[in-house]
C-alpha cells in the first residue's frame, strides 16, 4: 500500500515542504529506512544521520526542518518534508495508517473459558479459551481478557480493560475503567508480611485489597500486593514497565511513571507524576513528593520532597551525587599528592 506525501500530510495534520506527489511505500524508524519511506527527526543529534541516510520524506518541526535545509546539507535538496508541531505525534498516526486498523472481534464468551454462572459479564466482552473467573466478579463492557487469565472471586473490573495472557487476578480485587495489564503479572498477592515471634517469622495476614484508578497500564511479569488491611492503591493514569514490584499498604499517586525493575517496598506514597527510572529501590515507609525524579539504580532511604531530582544509592540531590562521582574519580591524584606531602612532613619532623 502506498500514498502520496501529500496524502499523509493530511493525515498527519502537516503542510508539505517539497514534492508533494512523491509515492511513499512505508514508514520506518531513522534507523531502519531505505528508498520510498518515511521517517521522523525529533531529536537534533540525529540531523546529521538523518540527511545522509536513504529516506525519501521526513516528518520534522519548524527548526529542525530549517537545520536540514541549510546550504551545506546537499543531500536534503533531494528530500521532502512534512512539517507538523508534533513529529512523533504524527508520524504515530502514518505508522497505524501504514499497518491498518484491525476490527475488533465481538466472540463472546468461548464455550473453553471457566465462567462461574454468579460472574457478570457486560457487553461486547470477550473471554477467550483456557480462561477461569470466578463466583461474584463483576467485568464491564467491551473488556478483553485473554487465554490463560486467572480472575478471583468478587472482583470488580470496569469497562474497556485488556488482561493478556497469564494475568492472574487475586479476589476481591478492584480494577478501573481503560486498564491494560500485560502477560504474567500478578495483581494482589500477599504482601511479604512478617513478625518474628517465639524463634520465629509468623506470616502477617494479608486481608486487604488492590485498587487500580482508571486509565492505569502494568508491564508484563510485575507485581502488586494487596494491602495488609487497607487498600494499596495505584492512582489514575500512572505507567508501570515490566517486572516492577510495589509491596503492600503502597499508595501510589496520579500519573506516575515507574521503568523497568523499580521496587517498592510495604507503605511508599508518592505524589502525582513521580517518575522513577530502571533498577531504583525504595525502602519501606518512605514518602516522593510530587514531579520528583528517581534515577537508575538509586536507593531510595529516606523521604523524597517534591520537585527533587535524586540519583545515587544511597539517593542524594543529583549536583551533589554528580560532585561526589566526580571526587572518586580525582582520588588516586589525591592520594598521591597527600602521600608526598606526609612524606614532607616526615621529612621536616626529622
Amino acid at each position: 500500500m502506498s500514498h502520496t506525501l501529500a496524502d499523509l500530510a493530511i493525515l498527519a495534520g502537516g503542510k508539505v515542504i517539497g514534492d508533494s506527489s512523491v509515492i511513499i511505500k512505508s514508514a520506518k524508524p531513522l534507523n531502519e529506512v531505505s528508498l520510498g519511506d518515511i521517517t521522523f527527526v525529533d531529536n537534533p543529534k540525529l540531523i546529521k544521520t538523518a540527511i545522509y541516510s536513504q529516506a525519501t520524506a521526513f516528518i520534522v518541526n519548524e527548526n529542525t526542518h530549517r537545520k536540514m535545509s541549510q546550504p551545506e546539507n546537499e543531500n536534503s535538496s533531494s528530500v521532502s518534508f512534512i512539517v507538523t508541531d508534533d513529529p512523533i505525534g504524527s508520524f504515530i498516526k502514518v505508522v497505524q495508517h501504514f499497518k491498518g486498523s484491525r476490527t475488533r472481534i465481538n466472540m463472546g464468551i468461548h464455550a473453553d473459558a471457566s465462567v462461574d454462572p454468579q460472574a457478570q459479564i457486560g457487553s461486547q466482552t470477550n473471554i477467550y479459551p483456557g480462561t477461569f473467573i470466578d463466583e461474584g466478579t463483576v467485568i464491564g463492557n467491551r473488556c478483553t481478557i485473554y487465554s490463560g487469565v486467572r480472575i478471583g472471586h468478587d472482583v470488580h473490573i470496569g469497562d474497556d480493560v485488556t488482561l493478556y495472557p497469564n494475568v492472574v487476578i487475586y479476589p476481591e480485587m478492584i480494577l478501573g475503567n481503560r486498564i491494560t495489564i500485560h502477560a504474567c503479572t500478578v495483581i494482589g498477592a500477599d504482601g511479604f508480611g512478617y513478625r518474628f515471634n517465639d524463634g520465629r517469622h509468623e506470616k502477617m495476614p494479608q486481608l486487604g485489597i488492590v485498587h487500580l484508578e482508571d486509565d492505569v497500564e502494568i508491564g508484563a511479569c510485575s507485581t502488586i500486593d494487596r494491602a495488609t488491611f487497607g487498600t494499596t492503591l495505584i492512582g489514575k493514569g500512572t505507567k508501570i514497565d515490566n517486572l516492577t514490584a510495589i509491596g503492600h499498604n503502597c499508595h501510589i499517586g496520579k500519573h506516575n511513571m515507574f521503568v523497568a525493575q523499580t521496587g517498592f517496598a510495604g507503605s511508599c506514597i508518592t505524589g502525582d507524576y513521580v517518575v522513577t527510572a530502571g533498577q531504583a529501590g525504595i525502602r519501606d515507609h518512605v514518602t516522593i513528593g510530587t514531579r520528583s525524579r528517581v534515577g537508575a539504580q538509586a536507593g531510595v532511604a529516606g523521604d523524597v520532597p517534591e520537585d527533587s531530582d535524586i540519583i545515587g544509592s544511597p539517593a542524594t540531590a543529583a549536583m551533589t551525587q554528580k560532585r561526589i562521582v566526580m571526587s572518586l574519580k580525582q582520588l588516586p591524584e589525591m592520594r598521591r599528592t597527600v602521600n608526598r606531602m606526609q612524606k614532607r612532613l616526615d621529612q621536616l619532623d626529622a
